[in-house]
């Protein structure tokens, strides 16, 4: 059986620290993205452009986050989530197999917080595979009703038997979503423990991986000082059997 390993990062806008002591961390976070050797990347916190702070740091890419980041022979996929006074951000997907299409939905529960799914279609060994990048809300209510505009978007776009990979920052501090995303048939490694925030001293299992139609084979989180540095979440990174 064919094994797709996958990986959910949040890149925290590609800039690490506070005041004086903020720090580019966007090159460094090349690296890690060709360290994956994943075949399907999501990521979260990705920016599309911020003048403000393209002005401020010298070595901004000239490119989008999305596509400075993608790795030779990958396809990249972005949608924006938020709009804000300098910029936007939103959710990226890097992909080795061909994208066939994409979509976009707006999951925002209220006006604080912009949220979204990002829709990917791929083709895989000649099987379409769909994945969902998500980023859900700080607040319990807003995620409890964002799974279920994700369940209405999954009956309402995706075929019932298709393949499904739902992966991203469900910020779910107790672990309360499992129960609704098993309704959608959506599994994730159920007993393993794999704490991804915050990223100097991991506590919270924040960053997950659902799956439907596929079978969880491994999973782990990258530790060490680089990756303490380059984001306030570490990756996590599973392999999937098709």
């Amino acid at each position: 059986m064919s094994i797709l390993r996958v990986a959910t990062y949040n890149i925290h806008k590609g800039v690490q620290g506070m005041g004086p002591s903020r720090r580019l961390e966007i090159h460094n976070l090349v690296h890690a993205v060709e360290q994956f050797d994943a075949d399907i990347i999501c990521l979260q916190e990705v920016r599309r452009h911020h003048r403000k702070l393209e002005k401020q740091f010298t070595r901004w890419p000239d490119l989008d986050q999305a596509n400075y980041l993608t790795p030779d022979g990958y396809e990249a996929v972005y949608r924006t989530n938020a709009i804000t006074r300098h910029g936007e951000h939103g959710n990226a997907l890097l992909s080795r197999w061909p994208v066939l299409d994409s979509k976009h939905s707006d999951v925002s529960d209220h006006r604080f917080e912009q949220r979204g799914l990002l829709h990917a279609q791929l083709l895989v060994e000649g099987l379409d595979v769909h994945v969902v990048v998500v980023h859900f809300g700080l607040i319990h209510a807003s995620r409890e009703r964002q799974v279920q505009r994700l369940g209405e978007y999954i009956r309402r776009e995706l075929p019932e038997t298709a393949p499904l990979i739902v992966a991203g920052d469900f910020n779910d501090w107790g672990a309360k979503l499992h129960k609704p995303m098993a309704d959608l048939d959506l599994r994730t490694f159920d007993s393993l423990r794999l704490p991804t925030y915050p990223s100097r001293l991991p506590l919270l299992h924040l960053d997950r991986i659902y799956v439907r139609g596929l079978r969880p084979v491994m999973a782990h989180v990258p530790h060490g000082k680089a990756w303490t540095r380059m984001s306030d979440h570490l990756p996590l990174i599973a392999e999937l059997e098709l």
